[in-house]
């Protein structure tokens, strides 16, 4: 499978997972909430896009690592919620430099 391919499942998968967490979520509106989970979907898609892409030469886990962290500090720093937007994001980041290890070798 190619790297496009993968990283278009991938994204799919871990941003269709964030917005399905965030709908017990509780905000004072539901434009809020549709904007809240609207963009953690596309935080998440983009993580899952690119990692199969951008290893750096490093291994898939370690990129997706720090793919994960990296896209998903900009979100907390806004939000001020650190530990669920980065732990999310560290793992998801993980779980596709895993899924692109396992796929492409």
């Amino acid at each position: 499978m190619d790297v496009v391919s993968l990283g278009l499942i991938c994204g799919l998968v871990f941003g269709l997972f964030s917005s399905l967490i965030m709908i017990p979520m509780e905000v004072e509106s539901r434009r809020k909430k549709y904007e809240a989970i609207s963009s953690a979907f596309v935080d998440r898609f983009m993580i899952g896009l690119i990692v199969p892409s951008a290893t750096f030469g490093l291994d898939p886990l370690i990129s997706g690592l720090i793919i994960g962290i990296g896209l998903s500090l900009p979100s907390a720093i806004i939000t001020r919620a650190y530990a669920p937007i980065m732990v999310v994001g560290a793992v998801g980041g993980l779980i596709s430099g895993f899924v692109t290890k396992s796929v492409v070798g």
